[in-house]
């Protein structure tokens, strides 16, 4: 009876380190391949990169959970992957360092593709497509257009497209951390205008009616807002994969669904589409 015991065990114990050993080579394997998306199935969980302080894109509920229409569409394409959607925030500046550093597997955070960018990271397809606004004080009668940027200070976060998009018409810009900071210099008359996503601007007016802003200006064209990730071929399974996830969202009415919740339309059609 002892002998069955002892070898009863001993094959027990080498199940249970025959499954680890498995479960090890399974990972082993994806990093092994270099391909994100095996490294992330054998994780279970996709990283996502995000600042939470952007309303309506990306921000914290009256409850503190972190809520926003980037959000809940990356919950909705991790959901379709079968993987845990896992959101670090930080600020913007620091996100696309993480996504050089492998920190991060993406970013959800309104991101929009410029030419520069595009030399350095791969993006999935499209989720949205905004408009640019230069925000200015509803007493400002200077700022027109966007040539009347020249000479001009503005108050966004210096990595943004909107800071550039700024300097490239001759103003000055000031850094910030977030949008709350950057209203705060236009209202005190510290820089004399910000430039931002048109839908965000309607969403804080609409939470703050008496905050004394206007539309100066909109872009004629539409940008793009797109998850971007590390550049290479090791991202190429994970980039078609969420552009599936995408697509099937957008068939299913999900994306305009997001859209019309945080922004009271749907910005997820493309333009004369």
């Amino acid at each position: 009876m002892k002998l069955k015991a002892i070898t009863a065990a001993l094959l027990a114990a080498a199940m249970l380190t025959a499954c680890g050993g498995s479960a090890a080579s399974s990972a082993s394997a994806a990093e092994q391949t270099g391909d994100l998306l095996d490294q992330i199935r054998a994780r279970g969980e996709i990283i996502i990169a995000t600042e939470g302080t952007w309303s309506p894109w990306t921000f914290h509920d009256e409850k503190d959970q972190l809520v926003g229409f980037d959000i809940e569409v990356a919950q909705q394409v991790a959901d379709k992957l079968g993987l845990k959607a896992t959101f670090v925030e930080g600020e913007w500046d620091g996100l696309f360092a993480g996504i050089d550093a492998g920190r991060y597997d993406i970013m959800a955070n309104g991101v929009e593709i410029t030419d520069e960018r595009a030399e350095k990271y791969d993006f999935s397809d499209p989720y949205g497509y905004i408009r640019t606004a230069i925000i200015v004080k509803e007493d400002d009668d200077t700022i027109h257009s966007f040539e009347d940027l020249a000479g001009k200070t503005t108050a966004n976060t210096l990595a943004s497209t909107y800071a550039t998009l700024a300097e490239s018409y001759g103003a000055t810009a000031t850094g910030v951390d977030d949008l709350n900071q950057t209203i705060e210099l236009l209202q005190a008359g510290r820089v004399d205008a910000t430039l931002n996503a048109e839908v965000t601007f309607y969403d804080y007016m609409k939470a703050k009616p008496d905050a004394g802003l206007k539309i100066a200006a909109l872009t004629e064209d539409a940008s793009q807002v797109c998850f971007p990730m590390r550049k290479g071929e090791e991202t190429a399974t994970l980039r078609a994969a969420i552009d599936d996830a995408l697509a099937e969202l957008r068939e299913a009415g999900t994306l305009s669904e997001i859209s019309v919740k945080y922004f009271g339309s749907d910005i997820t059609q493309a333009p004369n589409a």
